[in-house]
This record gives structure tokens, sequence and C-alpha cells, in this order.
């Protein structure tokens, strides 16, 4: 596709593209967005591929990821994403909207469990998930805890487990703990960016090698200055981490049986990438694609030669799993 076309498709909802809310049973407002499935052309198909779910990640919007999206509804597939409780366009949690929060990593994953029982009546199968980073690990615990049934899933740097600075995960989590004890556990774990000691002005490259595609989400902050949304709270980095330690548990992984596809890389500054090596080999039906220098953790926005490579991965992956029906 022209580099015109796909900057056009980054920077604007496609005419196609339908955007809405999905209504949670507490009455909250989950912001989603769906394509119908096209053809490479653009035109809208009356025979789908499937039906493909997309879950982003921490203080994510699904306009960051309108590429890909359209990318797999040019293959076929229905495609739908949602933006999380209390983040995106789905409302915040604190008085303070800059700030990133959540009770508990429970209440993501019971929206999870009542969105896709409703999302998976109401699309045609195989159904299958894509998911970046805190949404990789919020699909891996609802795999876990059967919240969630797809055919097959494919996960973008999952947070499995995440960054401690050298700190064993007992002791980070002390801190956390500590830290939420001695003032407000809802303020700011941090100022800005997305991990201590990162202004904006380097964020971009924890993020992504490709300057276009970091400009876009500051496109879409001043369009919609509503989606932006800050550093987590202090009590999320505690939540963040005593759900990584759920995971963590001895046979909990064990028991995810469906096809999972990892991809991860080893310059990974925001989630742990020695966990998703670790946790691929405790997963009994896993592929792993590990990259190194040339990708940082938004794998789905990186470089043409990156993204590519995980945009082929999951094509291939869901061929080979989750065949049209």
């Amino acid at each position: 596709m022209p580099e015109a076309q796909t900057e056009t498709i980054r920077r604007s909802i496609p005419s196609y593209a339908r955007e809405g809310f999905w209504i949670a049973p507490d009455n909250w407002r989950i912001r989603r967005i769906d394509w119908p499935a096209l053809n490479r052309t653009g035109g809208v198909e009356t025979e789908t591929r499937g039906s493909m779910l997309f879950l982003p990640g921490r203080g994510d919007h699904y306009e960051k990821y309108l590429e890909m999206l359209d990318h797999f509804a040019r293959l076929g597939w229905r495609v739908t994403a949602i933006d999380w409780r209390g983040q995106g366009g789905s409302g915040r949690l604190l008085p303070d909207s800059h700030v990133g929060h959540i009770d508990d990593f429970s209440t993501w994953i019971a929206d999870l469990k009542d969105f896709w029982s409703e999302w998976k009546l109401q699309s045609p199968g195989p159904h299958v998930v894509v998911a970046h980073s805190m949404g990789g690990h919020l699909a891996m615990r609802a795999l876990c805890e059967k919240a969630i049934d797809p055919t097959a899933v494919a996960l973008s740097a999952p947070m499995l487990g995440i960054q401690t600075m050298g700190l064993p995960y007992a002791v980070h989590h002390a801190v956390a703990k500590l830290m939420r004890a001695l003032g407000d556990p809802n303020r700011a774990a941090w100022k800005e960016g997305e991990k201590p000691g990162s202004p904006l002005n380097v964020r971009s490259k924890i993020l992504t090698h490709d300057s276009q595609r970091y400009a876009d989400e500051l496109y879409w902050w001043e369009q919609r200055p509503d989606v932006r949304l800050g550093p987590p709270s202090w009590h999320w980095v505690e939540r963040a981490i005593a759900s990584t330690r759920q995971l963590n548990a001895p046979g909990v992984m064990e028991e995810v049986t469906l096809p999972v596809l990892l991809m991860a890389t080893t310059e990974d500054r925001l989630v742990d990438t020695k966990r998703v090596i670790r946790d691929a080999k405790r997963l009994p039906n896993s592929e792993l694609v590990l990259f190194g220098n040339e990708a940082a953790h938004e794998l789905l926005r990186e470089t043409d030669a990156v993204r590519d490579k995980c945009l082929s991965a999951i094509s291939a992956f869901f061929d080979h799993h989750a065949p049209k029906l």
C-alpha cells in the first residue's frame, strides 16, 4: 500500500469502520470500533475469514492501531478493538484524568469475559485474539481463568512480567506496596512517559524506531485530547505486579493448551522479555518470534521491517491454527 494511503489510514477513521460503545453490566461505557471484512482494495466482503478481537496495552487507545486493524480487515477478518475501562475513550476512574488506574486487574478480566460472550455470538468464527503489552497480560489471564475461548491467540510484547530495574519480583512488589501505603495510592507513580525517568522526549525511543508511527499518537492526542493518558497510579503498579505474580504461579499457564503466538524483543524496556521467553516454554502449544535491537516495545507500530514480519507471523499462525471455517 502506498505511503500516503497508509498515513491516511493511520490518521483518520475509515468510512467503513463503525465507532461505538459496549455497555458493561454495571453500565460503564466501553468504547469499541468495528471493521467489516474487506478485500485488498477496501471493498466490503460478504464472506469473512473469521473474527478478530484486538486488545491494546496500558494507556493505549485504538486510534494507535488503525493501520494494523485495517490490514487484517483487508485480509477478510471482521475486526473489533476496544479501549479498556479507564483509558482511551472508555472514561476515567480517578478525578485526575491523566492518571491510569484500576481497582484490580480482575475488573478488566470481568469486562473482557462479558464482552467476549456477546461479541462471539454476534460474529462468525473462527474467533481469534491479538493483544499488545498489558492487553497480552489480560488475554493470558483470561485464558488461564477460562474467561474467553478463542481458537488461537497472538500476543505482542505481552506484559507477562514488568521491568523491575534489577530487583527480584518479591522485592519490587514490596516496594510498590510501601509506596502505595506512604501516600495517596491514587497518585501518579512517576511524572511522565512510560516508565520512571522517561520524559516525553525519550518516550519515542522506548516505544518504536518509526518516528512517523510514533507521531500518529501525538496527532490523535491533538485531535481527540480525551484519549490521552499519563502514568499509572501506585495502586495500579502494585496490582500489576500482583497480577503478573499470579500468572507466574506453577501450573497456571501450563493449563492453557490452545495455540499461542508470542512476539517479543530483547531490547524491550517496559516488559520483561526473559519472562516471555520462559513462559513460551511453559505453554504447551506456543510459538515464539524474538527480535533484537531492531525493535522496541511497540512491535505492531515499528518500522516496516519489524512490523511486516509480525503481521506475516500472525497471519501464518492463524492460517495454520485457526483456518477459515
